[in-house]
């Protein structure tokens, strides 16, 4: 199999951001995921959102766990620290290196199967805990590294690719954030990227943990009639003894949204996904406001994107724990041992 390489050589006349780089600087490798992916589109606005907020790449630490959202780091931000831990421990792997190094930038990359399944009580710690991050969730709804099946956030009464129906209610990880306490929470469309990319550029300048679930269809295992997230087409009139998969190229589904819209995305499926923009007036101020409304216009059926919660006072982890403002990995020996003396009074303390 032979893979693109991505050329070295930069065009003069790129434009450059306030630190002297270009968005190709913010690129990372050629992506290997199916053709019309939505997960590319998110790497393309979190690309767009680090250059525009001027980061330097070495400054932002990306972790992800398992599965085709956890491939993504790898297409992005090519010159910064990264760290793909195993199924649904990327919280945990982020809250110990942000503990380590308060310095950096933590952007945590996840699915829908690695943060709503295995890694559900990884995901719901870390937005308790006020953990310092921009935690992405990229939700198609499926697991696609394994083919297929139901992932928790599929919504019930949807159909797999061998026509099952789903039974289980889904599990809807905005209201998760929004009741765990994260500072931080909204609800983006891949195929969105206006509104994707300011929800970004806010979760990554934000003080406490911050949580986007970002709607990204699944172009090769949502392929039937009935899915809900889905933007595959449909293999008819097959009766070969044998198939190879094949997964055909297709356009991205991309969609303009005014504040306030309500718009109905067909996919390629035939079945409609119906957005739903905040309205311009809108207070994303009241946490328990937020999930009424988001619950009211679930039972609408539309799903509403934007930004949801935002504590502008909000604190982390660090704050919480009152730790040294110098990094943990920075400190010495005589720091981090202080010796029996300082033990003892520190038992005493508690005594």
């Amino acid at each position: 199999m032979t893979y693109l390489a991505k050329p070295r050589l930069r065009h003069p006349t790129l434009a450059t951001n306030k630190v002297g780089y270009t968005r190709r600087d913010y690129e990372g490798k050629i992506s290997t995921l199916c053709a019309g992916c939505g997960h590319d589109s998110i790497s393309a606005a979190i690309i767009e959102a680090c250059w525009e907020l001027d980061i330097e790449p070495h400054r932002v630490a990306k972790l992800s766990g398992i599965g085709c959202s956890s491939k993504t780091p790898d297409y992005f931000l090519g010159a910064s620290h990264g760290f793909n831990t195993v199924h649904g421990r990327m919280p945990s792997v982020l809250t110990g290196a942000n503990l380590a190094n308060r310095d950096l930038l933590y952007l945590g990359v996840s699915g829908d199967g690695d943060s709503a399944s295995i890694g559900l009580g990884q995901f719901a710690h870390a937005m308790r805990r006020g953990v310092r991050m921009a935690y992405i969730v990229e939700n198609n709804g499926v697991y696609g590294l394994t083919k297929g099946q139901f992932s928790a956030t599929a919504d019930q009464g949807s159909k797999s690719k061998k026509g099952v129906v789903n039974t289980d209610s889904p599990v809807d990880l905005v209201a998760m954030a929004l009741q765990l306490g994260a500072s931080y929470v909204g609800r983006g469309f891949s195929g969105n990227k206006a509104q994707l990319v300011p929800l970004i550029k806010g979760a990554i300048s934000h003080g406490g943990s911050a949580f986007i679930d970002v709607i990204s269809p699944c172009v090769a295992f949502n392929n039937h009639p009935g899915s809900t997230k889905s933007y595959d087409y449909v293999r008819e009139h097959n009766e070969a003894v044998s198939r190879i998969d094949f997964i055909s190229e297709r356009e991205e589904i991309t969609v303009g949204m005014a504040p306030g819209d309500v718009v109905d995305v067909r996919q390629h499926d035939g079945t409609l996904l119906r957005l739903r923009s905040l309205h311009p007036d809108y207070s994303p101020g009241d946490r328990y406001a937020a999930m009424a409304y988001m619950q009211r216009h679930q039972e609408m059926g539309e799903v509403v994107t934007g930004l949801l919660y935002v504590d502008p006072l909000a604190t982390d982890l660090h704050t919480a724990l009152n730790t040294s403002d110098r990094p943990l990995n920075a400190l010495g020996t005589a720091e981090l041992c202080p010796g029996a003396g300082a033990l003892a009074r520190l038992n005493a303390s508690l005594r």
